[in-house]
């Protein structure tokens, strides 16, 4: 557990982090209560996005300028016209040991990278199989069949007898981190010989996480190619989203692996340049966070992820044990957030109107609950969400870091208005075994 005092010792120490990236730091009130923390983290986010175009004025599309290299924190950039030949140097985000990153290509999103990854394959691996995890991102399947139409999606079951060997088609697994645990811990036994690609989507895991590390060696003792992509917007700016950037990573390959695992990385990494240039999806240099790459950057991520698992694991065991009848999904691998669903089928709408008015119920009661469409951040967020696994829409609940007694506090009073809501609905016209 962790108390207010505790808390707030740690967040002051983000404060000074965020504060010190500025070149004429503010004068900070010491807070004594969890909004006011939290609304003066965004205040120094935006004071530093604003030092950043006051300096960087002339930096447009184009270098007309030439004042030296663009930095921002640990970054610096190079570039003639932006969108089709920037240059990134700079710490790697991933603190993950024995994992060289050879190279990194950053972009305007997650969702940029792991469609120029995807759809610049055809030219690398065209007519293949890609096999996806039960619970895999939504928007990543619906890019799959709607626009690489080169490659077959196998959807998995938890069955981890499925990553065998298939006959004809080259195969690509692609691993979510965003996958039920038990989906994930599955495949993870798996042999999966036959595989000639990993990508692997670690935006829901923190980038020293102990999951990155199990599935890079689970594919390096198979000399299996593997590619990391990443939105960087949730978990790797202090809950900030403090600009929109993705990127993928391509895992250097080891002397154990095929000269055609490693022609593969290479011939990936060249059209995936390509295809950033042409799609438009380069990174823009002002949504680099300034206060990454220090020991103290990594030092508060760490804790601060580590009090939102925390939290979720206690918010799992109640939930099941106080919303037997409307858990969803209460193990994601990553564990930063559980759903939950009526007794009642909804569609995309009502999952959105419940978590407003969850999120606005408890919010007016004084709780930091927000209807928010991410996670990751300093105060817990509902919002709706499909489940690819049963196919119907639920209610996701975004656990935050805060102290872990106003949590507990909160997580009840989302049950106390679950179990109303439910007993409301054959009111309203929506009976429990009735379709909405």
């Amino acid at each position: 557990m962790e108390t207010l005092s505790a808390y707030l010792d740690r967040k002051h120490e983000e404060l000074a982090l965020l504060n010190g990236c500025l070149a004429k730091p503010l004068a900070l009130r010491e807070s004594v209560a969890v909004v006011e923390v939290i609304e003066q983290k965004f205040r120094l986010a935006a004071a530093l996005k604003a030092e950043h175009a006051l300096h960087d004025w002339a930096r447009t599309e184009t270098d007309w300028a030439h004042w030296g290299r663009l930095r921002a924190g640990p970054f610096e950039f190079s570039y003639d016209y932006q969108r089709a030949d920037l240059d990134v140097r700079g710490p790697p985000f991933y603190d993950v040991e024995n994992a060289a990153m050879p190279e990194t290509i950053y972009t305007s999103s997650g969702m940029a990278a792991i469609s120029a990854l995807l759809l610049s394959s055809a030219r690398v691996i065209p007519n293949a199989d890609i096999l996806v995890l039960p619970g895999s991102y939504g928007e990543t399947i619906e890019l799959i069949e709607r626009h690489a139409r080169h490659l077959r999606l196998v959807a998995l079951n938890q069955a981890p007898r499925e990553l065998a060997p298939l006959a004809g088609r080259p195969k690509i697994l692609l691993f979510d981190s965003c996958a039920p645990a038990a989906a994930f811990e599955a495949t993870l036994r798996c042999e999966a010989s036959g595989l000639d690609l990993v990508i692997f989507d670690t935006t829901c895991f923190s980038t020293g996480s102990g999951r990155i590390r199990r599935v890079l060696g689970w594919a390096r003792r198979r000399q299996i190619p593997v590619v990391l992509v990443r939105s960087h917007t949730k978990l790797d700016s202090l809950g900030l989203e403090y600009g929109r950037l993705g990127s993928a990573s391509f895992i250097a390959a080891d002397e154990r692996m095929t000269t055609n695992g490693r022609q593969l990385l290479t011939d990936l990494k060249t059209e995936m340049r390509d295809a950033v240039r042409l799609f438009g999806g380069a990174a823009l240099p002002a949504h680099f966070p300034p206060y990454v790459g220090t020991e103290a950057y990594r030092m508060l991520t760490d804790r601060r992820v580590a009090a939102i698992l925390r939290n979720s694991r206690r918010t799992a065991r109640y939930f099941a044990a106080a919303l037997p009848g409307s858990s969803a999904e209460l193990h994601f691998a990553h564990g930063l957030y559980v759903t939950l669903a009526p007794k009642w089928s909804m569609n995309e709408q009502q999952a959105r109107q419940i978590a407003v008015d969850l999120s606005g119920n408890l919010g007016r009661a004084g709780l930091p609950l927000r209807h928010a469409g991410s996670f990751g951040f300093d105060f817990g967020a509902t919002e709706w969400f499909h489940d690819t696994i049963s196919n119907r829409y639920v209610v996701r609940i975004a656990v935050p870091d805060l102290p872990t007694p106003l949590w507990d506090e909160v997580a009840q009073a989302v049950a106390r208005w679950w179990s109303s809501h439910e007993q409301d609905a054959p009111r309203r016209g929506l009976p429990a075994n009735v379709s909405a």
